[in-house]
């Protein structure tokens, strides 16, 4: 779990979180990973400010959607090979910022398949909004 306490901007922030996210996505510099697909994991965490997510009347229109998550990441994975993970979390988390109502984002990707040894391989990206 993310601490807030070194950012005191996401003090009085609302957490959200889309929680290993798998899709096949073909990523990579290696031939054989431009042939095929490879499962990715993915997570997202947004922070947005209360005063922006608080429901009132208890509609979805009041907070930002889950669905916003899995859309973007949909999109950003439809636009064809990726070679590198960290510019998948780049693209990712830039788009997350782009939302009015997110302060900051973290995005994380892990190829769970390419090492026999260990559980996966993987990068993590934190950006704050700049105000």
């Amino acid at each position: 779990m993310f601490a807030a306490l070194p950012y005191p901007q996401l003090a009085a922030c609302r957490r959200l979180f889309l929680r290993n996210y798998e899709v096949r996505i073909n990523i990579g510099v290696h031939e054989f990973e431009k042939r095929g697909e490879q499962r990715v994991v993915i997570n997202v965490e947004l922070f947005v400010p209360l005063a922006l997510s608080t429901p009132v009347e208890d509609q979805l229109s009041e907070v930002v959607d889950y669905d916003f998550m899995r859309s973007t990441i949909a999109r950003r994975v439809a636009q064809g090979h990726i070679h590198l993970q960290e510019t998948l979390c780049d693209d990712l988390v830039k788009t997350m910022l782009a939302h009015p109502q997110v302060r900051a984002a973290r995005v994380s990707t892990e190829k769970p398949d390419v090492y026999p040894d260990c559980d996966g391989v993987g990068v993590e990206v934190f950006r704050l909004k700049e105000d």
